[in-house]
C-alpha cells in the first residue's frame, strides 16, 4: 500500500499535466479565431411620419433582446413634435427603460430645427438641453449600460457631449452630432457660430477616433451620424466621398474629406452609418477600398460583426 502512493501521485500529475495541455490548445484555437461575432441593433429615425411613443416603443422591442450588444438610435422626436423639456424627458425614460444599453445619436428634429411660437431659432438652448437629459454620465442609457468616453470630457470641448466612442471585439463605435439639415450650416452672415464651433469639435473629435482606432490596433471603425457625408456630390455612391458641387454651401465638405483622408491612412474597415433615404429599396452597405456606407433610414435593423471575416459586417432584419 505503501508503494501505491507514489504510482497514485504520478497518474495525477500527468492527468494534471493532459488538462493543461487541452485548456493552452483551446485557448490558442480561440486566439487563432479571434474574438467570438455578435450584433449590434441600429435604430433610424422612426419619427418621419409625425414621431410617437409607440414608434419608439416598437422599435426599441425590435432590439431589445440578449443577442444585440448595443443599440444606436438616432433622434428623439419628429419634426411636428414640440421642442420641450417634457417631451425630451419622456423620450429619455422610454431609451433608459431598454433592457439593451442604449446610444442616442441627435438628429436635426431634435434641435436645429427648433423654433420658438415667434420663428425665432432655439438650437442651441435645445441641444444644450438634450446634453443634459441624455448624455450627462460616461455611460448609455438602458438597464443594462455600457462605458463611453465623450468627447466632453477634453477641457477644451466641455459641450460635446453628444460625441461618444467605445470598444466591443476589437472595433470602435463612435457618434458624432451632424445634422440632416445640412450640418446646420446658415448661410446667413452672422449666424453660422454653432455650426463654426462645432466644426471644430468634430475635427478634433474625428482625429482622436482614428488616432485610437490606429494605436490599440483595431479592426475597424464605425461612425454613427445622421446627416448623410456624401450628401450635396454631384457623384454617384462614394465617389461622392471625394468630392462635391460647391464646398463653401456644403455642409458635409470638411468632415468628408477628414474622413477619407484618415480613412486612406488606416488599415482597418471605416463604416459609415447614417439615417438618409438608403439609395435602393432596402439599406445596404457600400463598399470602395476599405471605406463602406450605409444609408438606414427609418428602419430597425441588426448588424451581425464577425471580426477577422472578410464580411466583418452583414445587415440583418430584425
Amino acid at each position: 500500500m505503501m508503494r501505491s502512493a507514489p504510482l497514485a501521485a504520478l497518474l495525477c500529475a500527468a492527468l494534471l499535466a493532459v488538462q493543461a495541455d487541452a485548456a493552452a490548445a483551446q485557448a490558442r484555437a480561440a486566439a487563432v479565431k479571434g474574438p467570438a461575432p455578435y450584433q449590434f441593433a441600429i435604430i433610424g429615425h422612426r419619427f418621419t411620419d409625425g414621431g410617437g411613443d409607440a414608434q419608439l416603443e416598437q422599435a426599441i422591442a425590435a432590439s431589445d433582446d440578449g443577442a444585440v450588444a448595443f443599440v444606436v438610435a438616432t433622434g428623439i422626436k419628429g419634426e411636428r413634435e414640440p421642442c420641450s423639456d417634457e417631451l425630451y424627458t419622456q423620450r429619455r425614460d422610454l431609451f433608459a427603460q431598454a433592457r439593451r444599453p442604449m446610444i442616442v445619436a441627435p438628429a436635426a428634429s431634435d434641435w436645429s430645427g427648433c423654433m420658438n411660437a415667434a420663428g425665432s431659432q432655439l438650437a442651441v438652448d435645445r441641444l444644450n438641453r438634450m446634453r443634459e437629459l441624455f448624455y450627462p454620465d460616461a455611460e448609455s442609457l438602458g438597464k443594462r449600460t455600457l462605458p463611453l468616453l465623450r468627447l466632453s470630457s477634453s477641457s477644451q470641448f466641455r459641450s460635446y457631449a453628444e460625441n461618444a466612442h467605445w470598444i466591443v471585439g476589437n472595433v470602435l463605435y463612435a457618434t458624432m452630432n451632424l445634422p440632416s439639415d445640412n450640418n446646420h450650416y446658415r448661410p446667413e452672415a452672422g449666424r453660422n457660430s454653432e455650426f463654426e464651433d462645432r466644426a471644430v469639435a468634430n475635427r478634433f473629435w474625428l482625429k482622436r477616433l482614428f488616432g485610437t482606432a490606429q494605436r490599440k490596433k483595431l479592426d475597424a471603425l464605425v461612425l454613427f451620424t445622421e446627416g448623410n457625408l456624401k450628401a450635396h456630390s454631384d457623384k454617384p455612391g462614394l465617389l461622392s466621398m471625394l468630392g462635391s458641387n460647391d464646398s463653401r454651401e456644403d455642409g458635409y465638405a470638411a468632415a468628408r474629406q477628414q474622413v477619407v483622408t484618415l480613412a486612406q491612412k488606416f488599415a482597418g474597415k471605416v463604416l459609415l452609418v447614417d439615417t438618409a433615404a438608403p439609395a435602393g429599396p432596402a439599406p445596404a452597405i457600400a463598399w470602395r477600398g476599405n471605406l463602406g456606407h450605409v444609408s438606414v433610414g427609418s428602419s430597425v435593423l441588426r448588424m451581425r460583426v464577425a471580426p477577422g471575416s472578410e464580411k466583418m459586417f452583414l445587415l440583418q432584419k430584425p
